[in-house]
């Protein structure tokens, strides 16, 4: 980030909110009660773990299918949505602590953060973040023993250094409308191709259609969040791409992210029957695109990312079921 930003953007989220009336930091005495088990629950953001599930779920049917009747199995298949989801509230604490401490949760109007609300410190969240980042990398390696597959261990530090480069380092690419690349690439291709190969030893056509699937779905769910947040990133100098595609586009280009895998979907349908169940999905993701095209408040905007998540593990679970029966 610039160095020469306004020194209130520098500034923490705790410092700003016990900025008193006098205009010095600490002027309010109000205390801020520490964070409780539900505080460090919320923290993990459970709305968004289908992001982890669905690419997982895609990629073991599209396993199943390259390895051929009979044939599972179930204890990598754990492991790769061990890995996925761990890393998932891994990013997501991280998240909290970097736009914490770097005072961008300030100007948040959505759920408050661990960090920049005060009710934890920026080194506890950094340390739970780190625990399941932890996590996520001895699933990883177990995966990498089983396999031999010694290589993978590079794609496994290049997902972990892309959830910590999102919105923490000098310059997080999250704050130069990058995110969504970042999510497709990780949420979408590494994580369903990644689980195929682990499972099947290559990659087929299914799994890749699955990927782009689940990946515009996972950039949905960032596109709606990022929307609700257009003002207060604005204010805070975060230029997600939402900010710099403005609202309606924005609201747009989520509408496009949210139906196109239907379209695929519906490609896949007529070689996989029951994919066709996935358009059940369709009542959620028509409301989250009616509710995002609309929406005045940053709460409507909170039910459509829900609708989005459940949207993308409803297709995956028809997707995955295809593939594999």
């Amino acid at each position: 980030m610039s160095q020469n930003k306004p020194k209130m953007q520098r500034m923490s989220a705790a410092q700003k909110r016990s900025k008193g009336r006098s205009g010095r930091p600490g002027a309010s005495k109000t205390k801020v009660k520490p964070a409780t088990a539900s505080d460090w629950i919320a923290g993990a953001r459970l709305r968004t773990l289908p992001l982890a599930i669905a690419p997982v779920i895609i990629g073991v049917g599209a396993a199943k299918l390259a390895d051929g009747p009979g044939i599972w199995h179930p204890v990598r298949g754990l492991l790769c949505l061990a890995v996925a989801v761990f890393l998932q509230i891994g990013v997501n604490y991280a998240n909290d602590y970097s736009d914490g401490v770097r005072g961008t949760d300030a100007f948040r109007v959505g759920p408050s953060r661990l960090t920049g609300s005060g009710r934890a410190t920026p080194k506890r969240v950094l340390t739970v973040a780190l625990v399941f980042f932890g996590l996520g990398a001895v699933a990883g390696l177990i995966l990498v023993i089983l396999t031999q597959q010694w290589w993978l261990l590079l794609v496994g530090a290049a997902a972990i250094a892309a959830a910590w480069f999102y919105t923490g380092g000098k310059r997080p690419y999250g704050y130069y409308g990058l995110g969504e690349v970042f999510v497709f690439v990780f949420f979408g291709l590494v994580a369903t191709a990644g689980t195929t190969f682990l499972l099947a030893g290559v990659v087929n056509q299914e799994a890749w259609f699955g990927a782009v699937i689940a990946g515009l779905i996972a950039c949905a769910v960032l596109m709606v969040n990022n929307i609700r947040d257009i003002e207060p990133d604005k204010q805070a100098g975060k230029h997600t791409l939402a900010v710099v595609l403005g609202n309606m586009a924005s609201r747009i280009v989520f509408c496009v992210f949210l139906l196109v895998p239907f379209a695929i979907l519906a490609v896949l349908a007529l070689l996989y029957p029951i994919a066709w169940l996935g358009f059940f999905a369709l009542l959620a993701a028509l409301p989250a695109c009616a509710i995002t095209l609309f929406a005045k408040t940053p709460r409507e905007l909170v039910t459509a990312l829900q609708l989005t998540s459940l949207t993308g593990l409803l297709v995956a679970i028809a997707l995955g079921c295809a593939f594999a029966f």
